[in-house]
């Protein structure tokens, strides 16, 4: 828990320990879409986590919650791609999506899934194209597959290897 406080905090303040930068670009001469679902869907379904689940948390928060999405995909027990695991839930027997029964509750909450933000779907872009394609601090959540939101108390927690903190998740693991 410590070293996940550690890293944090370096990711907070800005100091680079890495040959890559730290914060996603948010120069204006960018466009609000760095890439497209069409483009780049992989990094396109982990953006979207990013921006829903993590926005308004700090920039170590939000590496954090790619990182457990990418930690899913490479545990056996979670679909292959970045987009299974975002969109991973329970279905009716339509094929709809039971609300409140997904992976990520932005995805079954029943609203819509835009972006308003421009500025925030732009650094969550970043943030993707980042840690998938340049391992911008890849590994932050010593290998987490679950997270929550410090102010909520889920009963599944209880079974997990606590991790730590990060912004504002708790950060878990199967043991």
């Amino acid at each position: 828990m410590k070293i996940i406080t550690a890293i944090a905090a370096i990711i907070m303040f800005g100091v680079s320990i890495a040959s890559t930068p730290v914060v996603a670009d948010t120069s204006p001469e960018l466009p609000g879409e760095l890439f497209t679902k069409v483009e780049r869907p992989q990094l396109y379904c982990l953006a979207k986590n990013i921006y829903f689940e993590a926005r308004g948390d700090s920039l170590a928060g939000r590496y954090a919650v790619a990182d457990v999405v990418l930690n899913r995909v490479k545990d056996i027990r979670y679909p292959n791609t970045i987009c299974e695991v975002v969109y991973q839930g329970r279905q009716d027997s339509n094929g709809r999506m039971i609300r409140n029964r997904c992976q990520f509750s932005w995805y079954c909450d029943g609203k819509k899934d835009n972006t308003p933000n421009a500025e925030m779907w732009r650094q969550s872009q970043a943030i993707a194209y980042q840690i998938v394609v340049l391992g911008t601090f890849r590994g932050i959540t010593e290998g987490a597959t679950h997270y929550h939101a410090t102010y909520v108390d889920p009963s599944w927690n209880k079974q997990m290897d606590d991790i730590g903190r990060i912004g504002a998740h708790l950060f878990f693991r199967a043991p």
